[in-house]
């Protein structure tokens, strides 16, 4: 039953119920990621200026222009978060007005309107709230949260579109990596630059991905560590998280300088961990300073950090002909500590003084 709640005129949101949940076909002990998807989705348009007709529907298609200036000129970004439970279960976003902010950052960058955050907020409380049976239990689960933006223009020219799309769409997820991944140090293509779009999370960033990526997976390995677009020296991110790199006792993750995303769960454990002691360095790291950490013996943990990922172990980073072969696990103290706080406050089992875990609750609705 959806809690009652103050209405905010503006953001009254039409909502329009599925005749029959498709909660039943899925399997909550095997969640794929990224396959399976939520009963309902949230859609807003931008036109003459203004985002208009914010309604919350069931999970369906779009119809799309043949020339949908996004297809063709890629103006389109999305933004990644996550819904957990607490033991009572209580629905719970994490930092939602960071993603807010991030989004608009993004579209800045790619000249796309900015979206107000009370509406962003306002959207995610009322879509989850709707959907919120859908957000598994299991440990190492959640509901993964896609807004995203896209231009909607039919029309082929090389110009900022008049309109837009924004969207919500949910995911019953499980782990993004079950185990360990392998790094393949990528020394050919490149992410970002500096001035680029890089810190942007424009859609085009992962196509340009996809082929190194698929390169290193046939290598054997489970993504790539990017270089610098310069040089090929100093270490950006993951392709799908950022990284973190535990030398002689000193935690050390690439300075977001413009290229490199700045990740929430990212500068979440940056605050966890020097609120709990730890030395905390961002700061440019050279694949070289690495490479001698190694064969001093130094090199005691390699980290991903991301929404999707959380916190995820490397194993192995192959840079050139040399085979980086990390620590196990279990000897891991500054890389598990940080995944047992991130998850600890997304569940509730864990304190929060910050202020990032918001609870879920219904907020300006009304039934179609």
């Amino acid at each position: 039953m959806l809690k009652a709640s103050i209405m905010k005129e503006k953001n009254n949101i039409q909502v329009t119920r599925v005749a029959q949940s498709r909660i039943g076909e899925v399997d909550f002990e095997h969640l794929p990621f990224g396959k399976f998807f939520s009963d309902h989705m949230f859609v807003a348009d931008y036109q003459d200026g203004a985002w208009k007709d914010s309604r919350i529907v069931p999970f369906g298609n779009f119809s799309l222009h043949p020339a949908t200036m996004a297809i063709h000129y890629g103006q389109a970004l999305f933004e990644g978060m996550k819904a957990s439970k607490t033991a009572e279960g209580q629905p719970m976003l994490f930092r939602p007005e960071m993603h807010a902010r991030r989004l608009n950052f993004s579209a800045e960058r790619l000249c796309m309107p900015s979206l107000p955050e009370d509406l962003f907020l306002d959207a995610l409380h009322a879509l989850i709230s709707l959907d919120a049976d859908w957000i598994p239990t299991n440990e190492g689960s959640a509901m993964y949260i896609r807004p995203a933006m896209f231009a909607t223009d039919g029309f082929v020219g090389v110009r900022p579109s008049e309109t837009y799309r924004f969207f919500i769409i949910t995911s019953p997820v499980g782990p993004y990596y079950s185990k360990p991944v392998r790094l393949m140090a990528e020394t050919q293509y490149v992410r970002a630059i500096r001035g680029g779009v890089g810190e942007a999370k424009a859609a085009g960033n992962y196509a340009a991905a996809m082929l190194p990526t698929r390169i290193a997976q046939e290598k054997g390995f489970d993504q790539v560590m990017w270089l610098d677009g310069m040089d090929f020296k100093y270490i950006q991110e993951v392709g799908t998280m950022n990284i973190f790199f535990v030398i002689d006792g000193k935690v050390i993750t690439p300075a977001t300088d413009g290229a490199i995303l700045k990740g929430i769960t990212r500068d979440s454990i940056i605050h966890l961990l020097r609120d709990h002691g730890y030395t905390v360095e961002e700061r440019p790291l050279s694949i070289d300073e690495v490479v001698e950490a190694y064969h001093a013996g130094l090199l005691q943990e390699v980290f991903g950090a991301g929404t999707a990922a959380v916190v995820s172990q490397v194993s192995e980073i192959a840079y050139g002909d040399l085979l980086m072969k990390l620590p196990p696990v279990e000897n891991r103290p500054i890389s598990e500590f940080a995944k047992d706080e991130i998850n600890g406050l997304r569940s509730g089992r864990i304190p929060d003084p910050y202020g990032w875990v918001v609870p879920v609750d219904a907020v300006a609705m009304v039934n179609a």
